[in-house]
């Protein structure tokens, strides 16, 4: 029996710049408490030095979680700055708890605290920006710069060089394209043809002399045998190599990758919110949701007052909807029709629709109905900003017409969404109307932000004011 050949372990490693974001931050710290014993000696004491060092044990630890120590180059400084901020001050709230069992770090007292909590932030991120600014002033005089070039002139290979075009992170400077294909074929894959230096034979020349150090292969999935033929070629050198996987076959709904044991994988459908973002995420949904619900609370009194005046029946209608993962969750709303239907058919709202109570019109149309929507928000079951939820009964319908159409359950279902504030608020008579909502879902979980989040809320005002399309 011959045994299989174990597979090599695959490692994820760290670049060098990643360490020295972690030393600049312990320098940060430092240097904040070096500032209190300057600015109030009578509060330098033994804990002094122990509360730095419980501290800084304490970030290491938070800001891993938040995913501070990643490559910042090619993000906008505004999120890494968040995300530094964010990390310290759970930080110094954890220390607060720590102090109330330790006779050390209780004698920090609150102005040392305060003084730190606000100086350190300025000074490690003060830290970075040189950093940046001396990293990219090396980079403009070509130190630190790498050669590379791409095996495969088509639409994937443009689209890399472009990305890192228009990135600082990567520390590579274009050498050219090489491509064994005859022209005519790579002409028709790629819109704008871009110059092809040679073919295959000639790059492996370059890279032998060390004129190249990192070379992109961005050949088809397909091309396995071409793929071994030139890693076994390119195994006579030092060069880096890295493979292209075209996963852009693929529906992709948020993909990132990971590894199992050693073998790596990259998600095709995935939830977008993890790690910081998750908790930035929820946090802006707690936040927002409680002062919207104690600006709400009085007009919510005085519908549910309405309801019940006006006709028969509970003030509040909870119906199952599909909820994060295809659970199922109950969404609250103001009762605003005669019928409760909960069940395996349920009819759309339509115009001028014969079931609406005396007052479920003018609910739905200013969207008042949705407000109890608000307590689903607070228990997390649902979102502020997310795709709007489905009749359980609509949702077993769509799934077997729409493709993809289950992804839109990869998040927390919202109050509104991107859908709602593009112009498909409201019945979806049409198949067309429903897959049109669909398009906007999947988009959102792609390219979702805080920043989007923010938007959306802000253009739902003014889509409520307007009242296109609600019935």
């Amino acid at each position: 029996m011959t045994l299989p050949t174990p597979r090599p372990a695959v490692h994820t490693t760290q670049a060098w710049t990643l360490w020295l974001y972690r030393l600049l931050d312990c320098l940060g710290i430092a240097y904040g408490v070096f500032f209190i014993t300057i600015v109030l000696p009578e509060h330098n004491s033994d804990s002094t030095f122990l509360s730095y060092l419980v501290a800084t044990g304490l970030f290491m630890i938070v800001a891993e979680f938040f995913g501070l120590y990643r490559d910042w180059s090619a993000v906008n400084f505004g999120k890494e700055a968040g995300c530094s901020i964010l990390a310290w001050t759970v930080t110094v709230v954890l220390l607060l708890a720590i102090g109330q069992y330790s006779l050390y770090t209780r004698e920090l007292r609150a102005e040392s605290l305060a003084i730190w909590y606000m100086v350190t932030p300025v000074i490690a991120l003060a830290l970075r920006i040189t950093y940046r600014t001396i990293r990219k002033m090396l980079l403009q005089r070509g130190i630190g710069l790498k050669k590379y070039a791409v095996i495969g002139c088509n639409p994937l290979g443009v689209d890399l060089v472009e990305g890192i075009s228009h990135s600082e992170a990567f520390h590579l400077q274009f050498h050219g394209f090489y491509e064994d294909r005859e022209t005519t074929r790579t002409q028709a894959s790629v819109h704008k043809m871009p110059e092809v230096l040679g073919r295959v034979e000639d790059l492996i020349e370059e890279v032998k002399a060390n004129r190249v150090q990192v070379v992109f292969i961005s050949l088809p999935m397909r091309a396995e045998a071409r793929i071994q033929k030139i890693l076994a070629q390119l195994a006579d050198s030092t060069a880096s190599v890295y493979i292209v996987p075209d996963l852009f076959v693929f529906q992709l709904m948020h993909s990132r990758w990971t590894n199992v044991q050693g073998v790596p994988v990259v998600s095709v459908f995935e939830n977008p919110f993890y790690g910081v973002d998750g908790v930035f995420k929820r946090g802006v949904d707690l936040f927002v949701g409680m002062i919207a619900l104690a600006l709400a609370a009085v007009p919510m009194l005085i519908v549910a007052t309405a309801v019940k005046l006006t006709s028969k029946g509970p003030v509040f209608f909870k119906q199952k909807r599909y909820g994060l993962d295809g659970k199922p969750i109950d969404v609250w709303k103001f009762r605003s029709m005669t019928v409760c239907e909960n069940g395996h058919a349920v009819a759309q709202a339509t115009k001028n629709d014969s079931r609406l109570t005396p007052i479920g019109g003018f609910l739905r149309k200013t969207s008042l109905d949705e407000l109890p929507q608000l307590f689903n928000v607070l228990n997390g079951s649902m979102s502020l900003v997310g795709p709007r939820p489905h009749a359980n009964a609509h949702n077993e319908y769509y799934r077997k017409q729409i493709s993809g159409y289950m992804l839109r359950h990869k998040v927390k279902p919202g109050i509104t969404g991107l859908a709602q504030v593009s112009g498909c608020r409201g019945e979806t008579e049409t198949l067309d109307k429903m897959e049109a909502r669909i398009r906007y879902d999947h988009q959102y979980i792609r390219e979702w932000s805080i920043l989007m989040d923010l938007k959306i809320m802000i253009k739902t005002l003014f889509v409520v004011l307007k009242r296109e399309n609600a019935y």
